[in-house]
């Protein structure tokens, strides 16, 4: 349940992105980084003012992100219309970035103010705009550089495995769990590790290594935890019940 100041903080939000959109024909959202995931911005209102899809951005400074948003909302409020799966080379300094049809199934993950302000629908048409690295490799490419690979999802794909890792990375489990019995307990370690279990303190002896792919093929609800920051577990009743996420013990 929403405490009162969570409730007065939200309302806050609603009405500054309702008079922006008013106002300027747009607004600016944003969703800073933490120990795991990278920060991200999006606009919300240019579907609305312009006709032209809602734009994310991933891993860059807070305000390299608001400045590229604001400057391509100005390029769309004079008629500008970009396209996906094609280079634009003036958007940041003289390196290509591209835009991508995000799928409907990673929507809620990352745009909820934006689904609020279109009536609670996501039904509106969003891109993803997608850097490069300064040998202008996309993230696609086997010669990115790997360290910043991770700043960027690519929400054009991936919606079975939504983890930020790789699918073959290597995760802990238990004998129960491979056998059948329903995942209920979920922890990050602080040091990046995942554990997946059917109970709350698994026996050492039982203990697994398998790929992460394989475990969210096998309970695709796992997705629903890509999030989970280092140091947090996430446990449920059942298989049919919500995730309660909280903080480790140590």
């Amino acid at each position: 349940m929403e405490s009162t100041l969570d409730q007065e903080k939200y309302s806050s939000q609603k009405k500054k992105i309702a008079e922006d959109v008013e106002k300027f024909g747009f607004h600016i959202a944003f969703v800073p980084e933490n120990e795991y995931l990278p920060a991200f911005a999006y606009t919300i209102g240019l579907n609305k003012s312009y006709k032209h899809p809602e734009i994310i951005i991933f891993g860059l400074r807070q305000e390299i992100m608001g400045e590229i948003l604001n400057e391509l909302g100005t390029e769309i409020k004079k008629g500008k219309i970009f396209h996906p799966n094609i280079d634009y080379d003036h958007v940041i300094s003289n390196y290509p970035v591209r835009f991508l049809e995000i799928k409907k199934e990673h929507y809620r993950d990352y745009l909820g103010f934006a689904g609020w302000f279109y009536n609670n629908s996501f039904d509106f048409p969003a891109y993803q705009l997608v850097w490069t690295d300064k040998q202008s490799n996309y993230p696609w490419d086997d010669e990115f550089y790997e360290a910043w690979r991770f700043k960027q999802p690519l929400l054009d794909r991936n919606t079975d495995f939504k983890f930020y890792e790789k699918r073959n990375t290597a995760v802990f489990t238990t004998q129960k769990t491979l056998e059948g019995k329903p995942i209920l307990w979920v922890y990050h370690d602080k040091d990046g590790n995942w554990q997946f279990h059917s109970e709350k303190y698994p026996r050492v002896q039982d203990g697994k290594i398998v790929c992460l792919e394989n475990l969210v093929h096998l309970d695709t609800s796992l997705n629903e935890l890509f999030y989970l920051n280092f140091g947090q577990s996430a446990w449920r009743e059942t298989a049919d019940t919500e995730w309660n996420i909280e903080e480790s013990e140590e």
